[in-house]
């Protein structure tokens, strides 16, 4: 029998198909690593937390009068989806056509972030871009912000007022960027350091120390970069790596003195397990291993290495058991061509698959949820529907869209072939609602 008692009073009430990791698989086939309740109900706390999940016909009654039952029965409730690198400045530079990633940002990008320097702007984006990713289910990211301080203010400032928690920062570029993006050592110090006194750990909010890149940032910039985190513990750090060929080669003429393009930031004290590196493609044997020892985490962006033609991540080669990477998964909008995790992950597979690689369902499913919450070192808080996680869940329609509903009757109750098809067919229509702290906070219409 369950518990009968709980902590806080129920707020809340979602049945469904619950599914939610509790390791990473081992490989295909072992659901051991799961917990699954074909016919289960989660319940919410008045402060937005799990309290308990168990079976339907076990926990009904522990509904309290007054608490309306969401119910979702024959669609899969997880934790909500994860994504730990995407950039809020692009949301209109996504699908842009035909370049190369140098190529790409003066032509489009450093274009578009200049109107970020508009609070009236940066705040209208920030809330589009809030409702995309809870229209794809995703309820947690890692982003960039522009240059502009208010830019990472309105996107807190939308996060916070919806209920959900962000990671998030100013980018710092002091050179090779147009004047109107560019900032300097100094500037980017100060503007950092007030952002994470006015946002960090505030609520739900997390700042991320940002410098865009080694090319557009000098030797000054990245050690005010590196003073930020040595002064702030528990800050994330968000930049690229050995994204481009071209990218690589700029960065070893501007930095001659270095070993590689992984020992310029680690020269400056940006490696470690709250460093997030986007891309990591064309890494040596030697950059893997500094990766490995200072327990940073490479970030696999594939719909981006696809439509910029950067190249195929290595994921075997990040895995070798002598010296893991950890790893996450990431759409990187916009240079990556959808906000949808489920896609991003679809397109993972095709990468890995070049590869001679393999992504099974379960594996990705539970990097998008699970695994991306531990290479945030949050796990504790999301990524799971274990008691004391913040109730944020994604709804999945396993018969989304005529292709899928035809699909799955040829699935005859096989789990795994279901999700393997959701993950591989699906998209923001195969979401049927999302929740942050057990409130519904999207909810896709009927015929959507």
């Amino acid at each position: 029998m369950p518990d009968q008692s709980i902590a806080a009073p129920v707020s809340a009430a979602i049945r469904g198909r619950l599914l939610s990791f509790h390791r990473p698989p081992a490989g295909p086939d072992d659901l051991d690593c799961l917990t699954y309740r074909e016919d289960g109900l989660l319940l919410v706390g008045t402060d937005g937390r799990i309290l308990e999940t168990g079976d339907w016909a076990d926990l009904r009654g522990r509904v309290p009068d007054g608490v309306t039952v969401d119910d979702h029965s024959g669609r899969l409730v997880l934790p909500g989806f994860i994504d730990t690198h995407i950039h809020f400045p692009q949301t209109q530079v996504i699908a842009s056509y035909g370049a190369q990633l140098l190529d790409w940002l003066e032509k489009y990008t450093f274009i578009e972030e200049q109107r970020f320097a508009d609070p009236t702007h940066a705040a209208a984006n920030a809330a589009f871009f809030m409702d995309e990713l809870l229209r794809n289910g995703t309820t947690t990211a890692v982003v960039y912000g522009s240059v502009h301080p208010q830019s990472v203010d309105a996107l807190f400032a939308e996060a916070e007022a919806r209920g959900a928690g962000l990671i998030a920062g100013k980018v710092m570029m002091d050179r090779h960027a147009p004047p109107a993006l560019t900032d300097t050592a100094e500037s980017s110090y100060r503007d950092g350091k007030e952002l994470i006194g006015r946002w960090h750990g505030r609520g739900r909010q997390r700042y991320a120390v940002t410098p865009r890149f080694a090319i557009t940032s000098t030797e000054a910039q990245l050690e005010a970069a590196g003073a930020l985190l040595r002064e702030h513990p528990g800050v994330h750090m968000q930049t690229h790596l050995s994204e481009n060929t071209d990218e690589i080669a700029e960065v070893g003429r501007l930095f001659p003195g270095a070993r590689d393009y992984t020992d310029v930031y680690d020269r400056f004290g940006l490696l470690g397990p709250t460093s997030l590196f986007g891309h990591c493609i064309h890494l040596s044997e030697a950059e893997m291993a500094r990766l490995s020892e200072s327990g940073s985490v490479a970030v696999f962006c594939p719909t981006s290495n696809l439509f910029i033609g950067s190249g195929l991540f290595d994921l075997d080669a990040l895995s070798k058991p002598e010296r893991p990477v950890r790893t996450a998964i990431a759409t990187d909008v916009g240079g990556g061509t959808s906000y949808s995790m489920l896609r991003t992950a679809a397109e993972a597979y095709k990468v890995l698959q070049l590869r001679r690689q393999n992504l099974p369902a379960l594996a990705a499913l539970h990097w998008m949820t699970r695994g991306n919450a531990e290479a945030l070192g949050m796990a504790g808080e999301i990524g799971s529907l274990e008691p004391g996680r913040w109730a944020d869940l994604v709804v999945l329609d396993p018969a989304a869209t005529p292709a899928m509903r035809h699909r799955m009757k040829a699935v005859d109750g096989d789990l795994e072939e279901e999700l393997f098809i959701q993950v591989t067919l699906g998209d923001d229509r195969s979401v049927a609602a999302t929740y942050l702290r057990g409130r519904n906070s999207h909810l896709r219409q009927t015929g959507a």
